[in-house]
């Protein structure tokens, strides 16, 4: 009983990390959040915020539906503007993906698209690609997303889609 405790509690945190259920946000909040200063960089940060890249995205004609833009007051993972945290985040919908499929059909979620988490630097943005990959190699239960640093960049995307459609993210965000 102990061991299914402490068990328990080790899975817990590292689920909440991996969270992606948003509030939904008003166009001023979104407004608000793409304009906060980005914290100050070692590296040259990328020129787009998280709502940015999702426009890139679109613009290379992927399959992009619904986005939310991330504030800090609705940040699911409570990463936003805090220290080693991301200085941007949305989450956005691909439109390929069918509910019935994904694992979590909460908005906001990894399963229905992808989202788009913008660091300080490069390294804080290949350190939250590490632990989320861990996370998910230890307890294949959270699922297995296909993650993509680019700079200060980590994109996350559906495990529903397949290798192809998923490297097409990829690509769009390296042009």
């Amino acid at each position: 009983m102990k061991r299914r405790t402490v068990m328990l509690l080790a899975v817990i945190p590292l689920m909440a990390a991996c969270s992606t259920t948003p509030t939904p946000t008003t166009p001023a909040a979104n407004a608000a959040a793409m304009s906060s200063p980005a914290s100050a960089s070692p590296t040259t940060p990328t020129a787009l915020d998280a709502a940015g890249v999702v426009t890139k995205l679109k613009a290379a004609r992927l399959p992009v539906g619904a986005v939310t833009v991330y504030t800090a007051a609705n940040d699911p993972n409570h990463l936003l503007g805090r220290p080693n945290g991301y200085t941007s985040k949305a989450a956005f919908i691909d439109t390929r993906v069918k509910p019935s499929d994904a694992r979590d059909t909460s908005a906001g979620s990894v399963d229905l698209g992808g989202s788009v988490e913008v660091f300080a630097t490069g390294a804080e943005a290949t350190a939250r690609e590490q632990y989320i990959q861990g996370a998910e190699k230890s307890m294949p239960m959270l699922g297995t997303e296909y993650d993509y640093v680019s700079g200060d960049v980590l994109l996350r995307v559906s495990e529903v889609l397949t290798p192809d459609q998923a490297k097409a993210y990829q690509a769009a965000l390296a042009d």
